[in-house]
C-alpha cells in the first residue's frame, strides 16, 4: 500500500464536531496524522511524516468523512418482487449475483456491511470469505444466516406439495431442539450472525403486529448462539418481539416498529446493549412506490403498512429523544428499495424521524464500529483509525441526499486502498488530484 496524503480538504472526523479544513495521512492501512489547515498544522508530537513518492490528493475543499456502515444488507436479495422470486434464482449464479452487488455497496461508499439474512444457507460466509481474501471486491462484512422462522411464519415459503424445509426461503424449525441443531448447523457454517424472525411480515400474509415463536425457543435460540460466540439479530416489528429481544439480549433489533412506552422504557435502560435499525425506506416504498408490482397504496393500507409506516416514525422519534442507537439500513434488495438507493435511509432520517443532517452522518459512521463489533476503530477520521475514507463533493450536512448520487462520491478508500479513486494528474514530487 502506498502512503496517501489528502490535503486541502473539509474534514468530517466522526466526532460529532463542525468539519474542519486539514489534512490526512494514511500509510499502510491506518490514519496515522489528522491536521488542521492553518497556525499549528501538524502539531502533533514527533516529526512530520516524510510524503516522497505518496499519492497526494488535493481535495480542493472537498468533503472528507468516514466510510459508511450498512446495518442491515441482504447481498443475496435479488432486486425481485418476493421471497420466492428471490430463493427461485440457482446458487450458481446467485453467488455471483452477491459478489456483484457487494462492489455496488463499496461504489456507494458502504465501506462495512452487516449481514442481516441470507437467501440460501452459506450465501453469506462464501461473500464475506471471498472478500476477505480478495478473490472479490466489497465491502467489511459480517455474514449472516438464513432466516430462522416457524412452519408458517415469515420465511416458510414451502407449498402444501412441496413441503421440504430445506427449500425455503428461510430456515423453518418447530420446537427447542430444532432451534438448537438450526443454530448448531449455521455456527460449523461459519456465519457471524443468527437471524431469528420473532415477528411476522404483513405483506406475506402474517401481520407484522403477531409473533410466532414461543418463549423457550427464543432461549435456546440465544443460549445456543452465544455458546459459540455468535451474535443474534431478530426481525422484530411486533410489540411483543422487541420485548424479548432486551428481555432475552438480542443485540441487534431490525424494525421495532411498534414500540409501546414500556418497549421505550426497556430499550432506553439498555439503549448501550443494542443496536435499531428501522428500514424505513422498506415501508416507505411499499406504501408509496410499489404499484408497479401490485402494491398499490389501497392494497398496502389493507395490509396495515400504512399504519405500521405511521408507528414507525413515532417510534424512531421517541428512540432518537432517548438516545437509542439508531443506523441505516434495511431490506434493500428488493424490486421498490433495489440495492445501491440505501442512503435514502439518512434522507429519512432527516425528513421524517427529525435527526439533523449531523445525526443522520454520525448513525452511518461513527455508530458502524461498535456495529461492526470494532469498537472505534471504524467510523472515524482520527489517527490510529483503520483508513475507510469517502471523498464527496459537497456537503451532506447541507443535503443529506449528495451521498445518494455515485458522481457526488469522489473517491472510496478502504482498508488504505482506494476502490475509486479521484482522477490524477502527475507533480513534481508527487501526485495530486487534478481538482
Amino acid at each position: 500500500m502506498a502512503d496517501v496524503l489528502f490535503t486541502n480538504v473539509r474534514i468530517f472526523d466522526g466526532g460529532g464536531e463542525t468539519p474542519f479544513m486539514g489534512e490526512v495521512l494514511v500509510q499502510g492501512n491506518r490514519i496515522t496524522r489528522v491536521a488542521r489547515s492553518g497556525p499549528g498544522a501538524w502539531s502533533a508530537p514527533g516529526p512530520r511524516a516524510p510524503i516522497g513518492g505518496a499519492t497526494v490528493v488535493d481535495g480542493a475543499g472537498a468533503f472528507l468523512m468516514p466510510g459508511m456502515v450498512e446495518a442491515h444488507t441482504h447481498f443475496s436479495w435479488n432486486d425481485q418482487p418476493s421471497l420466492d422470486a428471490i430463493q427461485r434464482m440457482p446458487p450458481e449464479e446467485h453467488i455471483l449475483w452477491c459478489a456483484e452487488v457487494a462492489r455496488r455497496y463499496l461504489d456507494m461508499g458502504w465501506t462495512s456491511c452487516v449481514g442481516a439474512a441470507t437467501a440460501k444457507p452459506r450465501l453469506d460466509v462464501v461473500i464475506r470469505n471471498a472478500i476477505e481474501d480478495g478473490t472479490i471486491v466489497g465491502p467489511r462484512y459480517l455474514a449472516a444466516s438464513q432466516e430462522i422462522t416457524v412452519p408458517g411464519g415469515l420465511g416458510d415459503t414451502t407449498q402444501p406439495h412441496l413441503p421440504q424445509p430445506e427449500f425455503a426461503f428461510g430456515a423453518v424449525v418447530s420446537g427447542p431442539h430444532e432451534m438448537r441443531r438450526c443454530v448448531r448447523m449455521f455456527a460449523k457454517y461459519g456465519v457471524d450472525t443468527l437471524k431469528i424472525n420473532l415477528s411476522g411480515e404483513s405483506i406475506t400474509g402474517f401481520s407484522s403486529e403477531k409473533s410466532q415463536f414461543t418463549e423457550e425457543e427464543i432461549a435456546v435460540c440465544v443460549e445456543e448462539a452465544k455458546a459459540w460466540g455468535k451474535r443474534v439479530a431478530a426481525h422484530a416489528r411486533s410489540t411483543w418481539s422487541i420485548k424479548q429481544c432486551i428481555k432475552h439480549g438480542i443485540e441487534v433489533i431490525y424494525h421495532a416498529s411498534f414500540a409501546d412506552e414500556e418497549a421505550l422504557d426497556l430499550l432506553e435502560a439498555h439503549k448501550f446493549e443494542h443496536f435499531v435499525a428501522p428500514g424505513l425506506a422498506w415501508l416507505v416504498n411499499t406504501c408509496h412506490h410499489a404499484s408497479k408490482w401490485g402494491l398499490t397504496p389501497e392494497v398496502t393500507r389493507r395490509m396495515g403498512y400504512h399504519h405500521e409506516l405511521e408507528c414507525a416514525i413515532e417510534s424512531m422519534k421517541a428512540m432518537r429523544r432517548r438516545g437509542i442507537r439508531i443506523l441505516p439500513g434495511g431490506d434493500y434488495g428488493f424490486a421498490w428499495t433495489p440495492h445501491g438507493t440505501n442512503a435514502k435511509d439518512l434522507e429519512y432520517f432527516v425528513k421524517l424521524v427529525g435527526m439533523s443532517p449531523m445525526e443522520a452522518l454520525l448513525s452511518a459512521t461513527a455508530w458502524g464500529g461498535p456495529m461492526m463489533k470494532m469498537g472505534k476503530q471504524l467510523g472515524y477520521i482520527r489517527e490510529g483509525c483503520l483508513a475507510d475514507i469517502l471523498l464527496v463533493d459537497g456537503d451532506p450536512l447541507a443535503d443529506i441526499t449528495i451521498l445518494q448520487d455515485k458522481a457526488r462520491i469522489l473517491a472510496v478508500m478502504k482498508d488504505g486502498e482506494f476502490h475509486r479513486a479521484p482522477p490524477l494528474r502527475a507533480a513534481r514530487t508527487a501526485t495530486r488530484w487534478a481538482a
